[in-house]
């Protein structure tokens, strides 16, 4: 019973954290609703979310300064948020996260050259079942090669990318604190989203920052909050958990996103996204699954 007990606490805080994330495109898309673009609403949340963590971790600020590999993986999860947040806002959620979970497959391309981790056959095969998985669900049924044909799908791939190399960055950094790393984690998103806006509204893609209202400062503080505590759950639970574990009980963010989106009309599920994400998410849960030897190098 105490091993149960021990267990659920760090499961149930990675279910937190995929609920987040799962449920996140809903905030997004009403603070569209008030004006604010997608890559807007990031920057600001994130903004809060780095304010908020410097005054509960101030002594994480100073070794983010000095750490230049906090750098790039301040880099990697600003892309991330920026790939994901916006293509939620603007995509069917459904295809989107799917195509966001192709993450696995980068990981076994990014680990060879940044870990030396060489891929053994089984993190090719699961590779190529990804990749099938994709192809299914971006395929039109015509004679063109599937291929992402609008922004969501383009943003979509490359947050899936950059999440896969911030994965791959948090295990080159495991000997820096726990708390430098969130912020770095914080403090991407608030720069990259922040930069990506701007650059935008000086070529005339992008509007202003807006004036928010009560219900969007409510709406921003709340994700903000939500982003941080799923953060700290995250933190919490992949700390006392085997990494399978974790990855699987994070497929759950797959089930929030599409019976919330298709519940409430932001997606529309096609037997041939369905297909496609059965192998995308089938490729995910193998990466996960735990094997009792692995030769050097196995992913």
């Amino acid at each position: 019973m105490v091993d149960r007990g021990a267990r659920l606490a760090p499961v149930l805080a990675l279910v937190v954290n995929a609920f987040v994330w799962g449920m996140s495109w809903w905030p997004f898309r009403q603070l569209q609703d008030e004006g604010m673009h997608p890559l807007w609403s990031t920057a600001l949340i994130y903004l809060v979310a780095f304010l908020g963590f410097v005054l509960l971790r101030p002594g994480a600020l100073p070794e983010l300064l000095r750490t230049p590999g906090l750098w790039l993986l301040a880099a990697a999860a600003g892309l991330t948020n920026v790939g994901f947040n916006w293509a939620v806002s603007i995509g069917d959620v459904v295809r989107v996260v799917l195509l966001f979970y192709l993450m696995p497959a980068w990981s076994v391309l990014l680990a060879w050259p940044l870990l030396g981790e060489k891929p053994s056959p089984a993190g090719i095969a699961r590779l190529l079942l990804a990749l099938a998985g994709v192809a299914t669900v971006l395929d039109t049924g015509g004679a063109v090669l599937p291929w992402p044909r609008a922004l969501p799908e383009w943003l979509a791939l490359m947050g899936g990318f950059s999440f896969a190399l911030t994965n791959i960055m948090l295990r080159r950094l495991d000997r820096v604190s726990a708390g430098s790393r969130v912020l770095a984690m914080f403090g991407g998103g608030m720069v990259l989203a922040g930069a990506v806006a701007l650059a935008g509204v000086l070529q005339g893609s992008v509007d202003m920052l807006p004036l928010l209202g009560g219900r969007g400062w409510l709406l921003a503080l709340l994700l903000a909050g939500g982003f941080l505590a799923a953060n700290l759950a995250l933190q919490y639970g992949a700390s006392r958990l085997p990494a399978h574990t974790t990855a699987l009980v994070m497929l759950s963010e797959v089930v929030f996103a599409s019976l919330s989106s298709v519940a409430l009309g932001a997606a529309e599920l096609t037997l041939r996204t369905l297909a496609g994400g059965a192998l995308i998410v089938a490729a995910a849960a193998w990466s996960a699954w735990p094997v009792r030897r692995e030769p050097v190098g196995a992913q």
